[in-house]
């Protein structure tokens, strides 16, 4: 465990995972391009430590930005540890124990867990050091991030925020971005299905102030913790104190009376009255590597902010893939694998996010099927698992077969009849999906690969392809492994698939239509595009057996689209202009292009919005 965020800090700088840059760095903007280099980098790079930022606080990034640190900052050599500690916890608790000696012998084990419990201690803690109150308690003392150019403002990007159900009196710790209105509100982003917004509503219906203090930094299980796709009502500094091997010790807030850890960096304490209309918060530019757009969220009241001395101000950059929050996904899919096989489907021996899916568009499943029509069961079961909820893309692959393997996930693919492998269906998405007509409610596909084998030749790829049906370009990107093709047009423009197909004798299994603008994109990239720009219902369909994918841009306003569509995020040519030119000031070494110059050719136009 850490005491602090700088222990951390001083554990990174000696294992060679930090940097630190002793020059001025304005937090709007200049930082997270910065940080997204380092990112997109490759193993991610190394934390970053901003020591002048124009604010009495330094500044940490890239904290959990490779596996290595993610794993660091867990405590633990490799996450594979943790997931070992869980499924023999697991085994014990769920052992048969028939004989009274059995019974007593489980004993050891419970004591064990209550040694994790959260702990409240009387008194000030370390966050409560120094205490800003009323004139003080100003947000704009802070070096609170701007990441994108088109975001509405400056956003806390690392909030740990508490909230306590009015009802129960259980507990919760979510992270939500808070856009700064002003030194003394907030926006507060619940989405509709997290469990701040049904908390908001219980306090709505009782007609109640809710009480809301938001803590940054302390040991970074916390941060990790907050994140966690923990079932409603499991306190997350249990599962902090299982990580740790400690539990966390609760210090009492001075102006809500919420209960926070005694060691974080940060504590701003404050409100949120329902009976307040809410305020229009946004654009962000989002994990899903677009920005989500203004919409009304809750109005949240500091009154009081509290920090350690010498505290430490972390934040996080998200936007197109990879980011450091691919690593706190992998984090997830190990350490939570076995209480999903035990919860959800005991036959799922595996489970896969790639960096291209941002944590829920896609997913690949390795599962033993056991019956007819197992594989289908298993699919709905996961479609209503948690965060798997918002899972739009599922591909079930053999128990056994590698799914963070492309090449034997590719020759499954070759193997398989894709008219009886699909598997439809509609359910919740994430409210960021920007592809869905309706928000956070969309189609969902399914591939079932388990009885394939990866021993199918490769497809031929023909010399020249030609232009037709108004598709006017084309790629030759994964066809020879996937059976893939891949077309160019324009966002309006109406095509002939059957036409272009029929014109260059193509058979593959799949076509993908992208935007002109993708052409010169790698697979990995196009794969993040496809992903985010359909709806699995309205925009992929299979016809004389090839799937068809539109995944151009959705324009607003046609029947089945969404209402608004999304830029892209991408940093504005003075910011990269101004980080190319001071990069020798920040002591980070080799020049390393702006990701941005990349992906500035899919803009449709200087706004968040298309």
């Amino acid at each position: 465990m850490y005491a602090s965020l700088k222990e951390y800090i001083e554990r990174l700088e000696r294992e060679g995972e930090l940097v630190r840059v002793a020059t001025r760095v304005d937090p709007v903007l200049e930082m997270a391009e910065i940080a997204d280099r380092m990112a997109k980098s490759p193993d991610g790079g190394k934390a970053v430590l901003f020591e002048q930022t124009g604010t009495e606080f330094p500044v940490l990034m890239n904290l959990f930005g490779s596996d290595r640190r993610m794993a660091m900052a867990l405590g633990v050599d490799r996450l594979g540890d943790i997931a070992d500690s869980i499924g023999e916890l697991l085994r014990e608790m769920t052992a048969p124990k028939g004989t009274l000696g059995e019974k007593l012998g489980a004993l050891p084990l419970l004591g064990r867990a209550s040694r994790w419990f959260p702990k409240r201690v009387r008194g000030r803690g370390a966050c409560q050091q120094e205490v800003w109150l009323e004139g003080e308690a100003d947000l704009n003392r802070l070096p609170v991030l701007q990441c994108w150019p088109c975001d509405g403002g400056r956003f806390v990007t690392l909030p740990m925020v508490h909230t306590v159900d009015p009802d129960t009196g259980i507990p919760n710790v979510g992270m939500y971005r808070m856009q700064l209105f002003d030194g003394r509100t907030t926006g507060m982003h619940w989405h509709m299905h997290k469990t701040g917004a049904r908390h908001y509503e219980a306090y709505r219906r009782a007609g109640r102030r809710m009480p809301v203090s938001v803590c940054l930094g302390g040991d970074p299980v916390y941060t990790y913790a907050a994140t966690a796709p923990l079932p409603d009502g499991i306190d997350e500094y249990l599962l902090a104190g299982f990580l740790r091997r400690h539990p966390v010790r609760l210090v009492r807030c001075l102006t809500n009376g919420l209960w926070v850890p005694d060691d974080c960096d940060f504590v701003i304490e404050g409100y949120v009255d329902p009976v307040e209309a809410k305020v229009m918060e946004g654009p962000f530019g989002d994990h899903t590597g677009f920005y989500s757009l203004e919409d009304r969220y809750p109005l949240f009241h500091v009154t009081a902010i509290t920090h350690r001395r010498e505290a430490v101000w972390p934040a996080t950059v998200v936007g197109i893939p990879p980011q450091e929050d691919l690593y706190i996904a992998r984090a997830t899919e190990t350490i939570f694998l076995a209480p999903m096989r035990m919860a959800v489907q005991p036959d799922l021996t595996d489970l896969y996010m790639p960096a291209a899916g941002v944590a829920h568009n896609i997913a690949v499943a390795g599962f033993a099927p056991r019956y007819p029509g197992h594989v289908r069961q298993a699919v709905s079961a996961l479609w209503g698992a948690g965060q798997m909820t918002f899972n739009k893309y599922l591909v079930m692959i053999p128990a056994g077969a590698d799914p963070r393997d492309p090449h034997t996930v590719a020759g499954l693919w070759r193997n398989t009849d894709l008219s009886r492998a699909l598997i439809r269906g509609e359910g919740v998405l994430d409210v960021l999906d920007h592809a869905a007509a309706v928000t956070g409610y969309g189609g969902k596909l399914a591939f079932d690969l388990t009885g394939s084998t990866p021993d199918v030749p490769l497809c031929s790829v023909p010399e020249r392809v030609l232009a037709a049906g108004g598709i006017e370009a084309w790629s030759l990107d994964w066809l020879a492994e996937w059976g893939v093709a891949v077309g160019f047009a324009d966002p309006d423009r109406e095509v002939s698939v059957a036409e272009f197909m029929t014109h260059n004798a193509l058979r593959p299994k799949v076509f993908v239509l992208f935007d002109r603008a993708a052409a010169g994109l790698s697979g990995e990239e196009l794969l993040w595009l496809a992903a985010g720009n359909t709806d699995a219902g309205r925009d992929v369909s299979f016809r004389d057996g090839v799937l068809t994918v539109d995944a151009r841009t959705k324009l607003p306003g046609r029947d089945g689209f969404p209402t608004r569509f999304p830029n892209v995020v991408v940093s504005d040519d003075a910011t990269i202009c101004k980080v190319d030119m001071r990069w020798s000031e920040y002591g980070l070494g080799d020049p390393m292009p702006s990701p941005s110059l990349r992906y500035r050719r899919l803009l449709h136009s200087d706004r968040a919005e298309v």
